[in-house]
């Protein structure tokens, strides 16, 4: 090959090389890590079209302590995806590790054991947010408004499935 073709060739490939690179640094779990949920640490959260803050604002939550996946990452920005599916990007400093879930359908009985005949310790509305203490593969301890007890897994969004909590 003569030193020009060399050169071009060479330009594509690192080109290439340059394109997948940004590609998988944007895709799900770019950190080697997987999809994981988080909650938002203040009442106002920018969601941004992308990572940095000269992307526009396209959404902002106001509700602290709601439950969020994180499903990529690029430097300090995660892109999460909230309990109704809209997605953007959120500088980390605004998230919280605490987990938190929320109650789905209507009312839901909290009970004092992890058993469906337990006595009820109090009922929480479909929509409420509420922390998760842990979690087993049928039943979730949840704590909201100073009272735990334990709750059916399949009423609470915000975990992964198959995923353990202790």
């Amino acid at each position: 090959m003569r030193p020009q073709p060399l050169r071009r060739l060479l330009s594509r490939v690192a080109l290439a090389a340059l394109v997948l690179g940004l590609v998988l640094a944007l895709a799900p779990g770019a950190d080697g890590g997987e999809t994981r949920f988080v909650s938002l640490r203040s009442d106002k959260v920018n969601l941004r079209a992308g990572p940095g803050t000269r992307y526009p604002v396209e959404w902002v939550y106001q509700r602290r302590a709601l439950p969020v996946a994180i499903i990529a990452e690029f430097d300090i920005w995660r892109k999460v995806r909230g309990p109704d599916g809209t997605e953007g990007w959120v500088h980390q400093s605004l998230l919280s590790t605490r987990r938190t879930v929320i109650v789905t359908g209507e009312l839901r009985t909290v009970r004092r054991r992890a058993e469906a005949d337990a006595p009820v310790v109090f009922r929480i509305e479909g929509g409420a947010t509420a922390r998760l203490m842990r979690c087993g593969t049928e039943w979730c301890q949840i704590e909201a408004e100073r009272m735990k007890g334990w709750v059916e897994r399949a009423a609470l969004w915000g975990l992964l499935p198959g995923e353990i909590v202790d």
